[in-house]
């Protein structure tokens, strides 16, 4: 089982509009709802290839009742901890003359110290079968900024793989704790690292406590530096869509490669695969099977010289 963690979850709202102008009423065209926030959609993407995950994080209020509704049939193994505040929304719009979308956050709801406590408890119960786990997202309002650190450390003394998707200082904070895993973007490794140059500042996370660091690098795919080695995957060509949920499919990947004891090329053929059809998916936090399908041969996986 893969547990993944979502202290922050979000009902994900797709607006479709046929071209979004500042100013002006718009007629959409489409509207899509799902389940949100980056461990649900890590999650469900392991589902749709064939692992069985675990959700567990928070979700309370209206909009956590329809996140958990829609969630059911998706990823049948829900452990979200019900806090009395109300889980956000997230609102994307997609312009379809340009395919460039628009995102709308809301804040997260406030969770106590007792709610926070439960959660703990839960996590710690549900370590004892994971094979993997991630944490994944922002953190919300009453949650101290050491929370994935926290997090880390227990994953680490129950002995079981953990990778961290964050950013800021819970990034910072996380990657002190010593992840097997820490899978940030370009810009979120620049400000932990101080460097925008992508293989140094890579090295630079490892150099900071995570054994291996893969980097989002948008159109020039993902960048590993691992105790193996270092390697650049991409895609023939960049791909242009919703980019929504394109990161949570890379981390589901490199999930599934480490509890299927995949070598590293393979497993970031497939992140990137798996990143590229999610863009080219109509709705946030999806992919297009066709699309991975059609996609995953002809990833580029080349190994970089350098110290890893």
């Amino acid at each position: 089982m893969i547990l993944t963690v979502t202290l922050n979850t979000a009902l994900d709202i797709t607006y479709r509009v046929p071209a979004l102008t500042p100013h002006t009423s718009h007629r959409v065209t489409d509207v899509r709802e799902r389940p949100g926030g980056k461990g649900v959609n890590v999650a469900r993407v392991l589902s749709a290839l064939g692992h069985e995950s675990v959700v567990t994080g928070f979700v309370g209020g209206r909009s956590g009742a329809v996140l958990r509704e829609l969630l059911a049939p998706l990823t049948p193994h829900d452990a979200l901890v019900p806090i009395a505040g109300t889980t956000r929304r997230t609102i994307a719009v997609v312009d379809a003359a340009s395919g460039d979308t628009t995102q709308l956050n809301e804040p997260g709801p406030a969770v106590t110290a007792d709610e926070w406590i439960r959660f703990l408890d839960a996590y710690d119960s549900l370590l004892r079968d994971a094979d993997a786990v991630a944490l994944c997202g922002s953190l919300p309002p009453g949650i101290h900024v050491g929370a994935y650190a926290e997090l880390v450390r227990r994953a680490r003394t129950a002995d079981v793989p953990v990778l961290l998707d964050t950013s800021g200082e819970p990034l910072r904070r996380g990657i002190a704790a010593r992840p097997d895993l820490a899978k940030p973007n370009a810009d979120e490794l620049a400000q932990l690292t101080g460097t925008r140059e992508p293989l140094r500042a890579a090295l630079g996370g490892r150099r900071r406590g995570a054994r291996s660091v893969v980097a989002s690098l948008g159109a020039d795919g993902l960048l590993a530096a691992t105790p193996e080695g270092i390697w650049q995957a991409k895609t023939p060509a960049p791909v242009k869509g919703n980019p929504t949920g394109a990161g949570d499919s890379a981390v589901a990947a490199l999930l599934a490669g480490v509890v299927e004891g995949l070598r590293w090329p393979e497993r970031l053929s497939r992140a990137v695969a798996l990143s590229a059809a999610t863009v080219l998916a109509p709705a946030a936090g999806e992919f297009d099977v066709s699309a991975y399908e059609e996609l995953l041969p002809r990833v580029t996986v080349a190994e970089r010289a350098g110290v890893a």
